[in-house]
């Protein structure tokens, strides 16, 4: 008597199609890590202007501090170096901002449905957004802005340090000694051609601008970062 045949094997189930084209997500990735070192060039960029504006003045405050009869009017140019250091640093802060907001763009609307596992959250308008941007790049930010930003980051406390150490010039040098508002402000004057009133006007000018932009800053922009992000108990690791 002959065996039965064996029956066929089942049919292995048919694979699930992957959740996300392989393509796709390796063309993403190249493009994620492009722009990730992109933005990491402009933001060392940033770091080496606000290191000129920091070694200018600290040569200046050695300058003016150990030579007596340097006027305290070096100061001023201390000041003006400053405030072209942080315009070419705003300058940059543009740029590097415009390429943190696709870099933002993709860790947000690619990366987090990825690590969710969630291909409806790839919906959306933001790759039309990213192809705009790539096509005819754009600014995020005015220059108005960007000045702000890096003059509340770094800034303000350059210009603040340079404002109290013209103060104590004025006072270690003056001659003579200062007693009263009325000396101080006599000796605000450099030489006979440099007034109290143009000294006094770019002391107290500088200190209200630098102030006031902070505080506006401050109160109408958002940080790039939080400072409690959701769910910061579970960080502490």
């Amino acid at each position: 008597m002959s065996a039965e045949p064996e029956p066929p094997p089942p049919n292995e189930p048919p694979k699930a199609p992957p959740r996300f084209d392989p393509s796709y997500v390796n063309a993403m990735a190249h493009f994620y890590r492009g722009e990730l070192g992109r933005i990491m060039a402009w933001r060392a960029r940033l770091d080496s202007t606000t290191n000129w504006a920091i070694t200018t003045t600290s040569t200046i405050f050695t300058v003016a501090f150990s030579i007596e009869r340097v006027p305290h009017i070096i100061f001023f140019f201390n000041i003006a170096i400053v405030w072209i250091m942080l315009w070419i640093e705003a300058r940059r802060y543009r740029f590097y901002d415009a390429f943190r907001a696709r870099v933002r763009m993709l860790e947000a609307h690619f990366l987090v449905p990825i690590v969710a596992q969630n291909t409806k959250l790839l919906q959306g308008e933001w790759q039309k957004l990213v192809c705009e941007d790539l096509l005819l790049p754009s600014f995020k930010i005015s220059a108005f802005e960007a000045v702000g930003r890096r003059l509340k980051r770094n800034y303000i406390f350059i210009f603040l340090i340079i404002l109290t150490a013209w103060i104590t010039k004025i006072f270690l040098h003056a001659q003579p000694p200062i007693d009263s508002f009325a000396s101080f402000y006599a000796a605000l004057r450099v030489g006979t051609s440099i007034p109290s009133w143009l000294v006094a006007s770019i002391f107290v000018g500088t200190f209200v601008s630098v102030i006031g932009v902070t505080i506006y800053i401050g109160k109408n922009t958002h940080s790039e970062i939080s400072e409690f992000g959701t769910h910061r108990a579970l960080w502490r690791i």
